[in-house]
């Protein structure tokens, strides 16, 4: 059955490619120069039919963070103002599967405090997920005691679930795909067992143990591992793996979190320092170093080769992908994406 699904997928996946060739035919970030300015192509219902079609098949997820439609300080940009579709999400590849809002949730809504109005960029959003299945998901560094939060939750475990019930709102109240808690405590009070606490109020709402299993319950992380008692709970488990150059690296990585399945470990580069080679220069466990055109190949691409040698990962991805719309658009995350679910020819 696996075996059947999965040549479902790749099929699905080939159809896509084709279609889209025959409609074409008739943390410290380096800001790159102005994005390349380019319209994306646009497909019949049919085209995005199979798309949704391939997002709900078997196969490696690609994930990446999305800041591109707000500016540096992290606000809802002025979309009349911005000529690259690179800052779009109209611009986003069709075969993307998670985008983590970075730059904020685009709202319909002036009065919206969690959110920040931009109605050009919900209603490509919405698009986005509804017609090609792109899943839309809150980011949150998982901090209690963040200075804007300063008295909001006392340090206690009324505290954990009145922080819980605020991450919960953003979801809800703008109808996205679920939650991606940042674990990066820095000494934070919300850590170990407390931030097993917060994922298990989180994991009654969204999560495979949810009444809500549609709606994901994610953990992203650098350095600091959240506790194995998180697993249960979690639909996907992301490392930034951010300048790891070789298999054995992203080997250790995975090994330190054994606990977590493979089919849920994802690994990601980041492309706010590294994207105008596709990252850095990596070597596969067998020593190759070599993508298939004999080009040096570089980590997004080396991770999306990579599995554990325990078994296969869930996906790869980028923090700050839209940066790659500037080489092309999107060629080493498209390339990255064909690797990894390679299309039957």
């Amino acid at each position: 059955m696996k075996k059947h699904l999965y040549m479902k997928s790749k099929l699905i996946y080939a159809l896509l490619l084709m279609m889209a060739a025959i409609q074409v035919s008739c943390k410290k970030q380096n800001m790159p120069e102005a994005l390349t300015i380019e319209k994306p192509y646009t497909y019949d219902n049919q085209y995005y039919a199979n798309l949704r079609a391939y997002k709900a098949s078997p196969h490696q997820v690609f994930y990446g963070w999305f800041a591109g439609y707000g500016n540096k300080e992290g606000v809802i940009a002025d979309y009349k103002q911005s000529a690259s579709w690179g800052e779009h999400f109209a611009g986003l590849p069709d075969s993307i599967d998670f985008c983590s809002l970075w730059a904020g949730i685009p709202s319909l809504r002036k009065d919206d405090s969690v959110s920040s109005y931009n109605p050009i960029a919900y209603a490509e959003m919405r698009k986005a997920m509804e017609i090609r299945g792109i899943k839309m998901v809150v980011p949150e560094i998982t901090r209690i005691q963040k200075p804007q939060f300063k008295g909001r939750y006392p340090l206690n475990d009324d505290g954990i679930r009145m922080y819980a019930e605020y991450m919960i709102k953003q979801v809800k109240d703008n109808d996205l795909d679920g939650l991606d808690l940042d674990y990066e405590p820095e000494g934070d009070w919300l850590q170990n067992e407390n931030f097993t606490k917060f994922v298990q109020i989180l994991g009654k709402e969204f999560g495979p143990m949810s009444s809500n299993p549609k709606k994901y319950l994610i953990i992203d992380y650098y350095n600091q591992t959240p506790l194995k008692e998180v697993e249960p709970y979690i639909n996907l488990l992301v490392n930034q793996a951010y300048g790891a150059g070789s298999a054995s690296s992203l080997q250790g990585i995975y090994n330190r979190v054994t606990w977590c399945p493979t089919n849920k470990f994802i690994v990601t580069e980041t492309f706010g320092d590294y994207w105008q080679g596709g990252g850095v220069n990596f070597t596969e466990a067998d020593g190759n170093t070599l993508s298939a055109n004999g080009k040096r190949m570089t980590s997004l691409e080396g991770m999306a080769r990579w599995n554990p040698t325990q078994g296969q990962k869930a996906g790869w991805g980028a923090f700050y992908f839209e940066r790659d719309y500037n080489n092309g658009p999107y060629p080493f995350v498209r390339a990255s994406i064909q690797i990894a679910n390679p299309a039957i020819r």
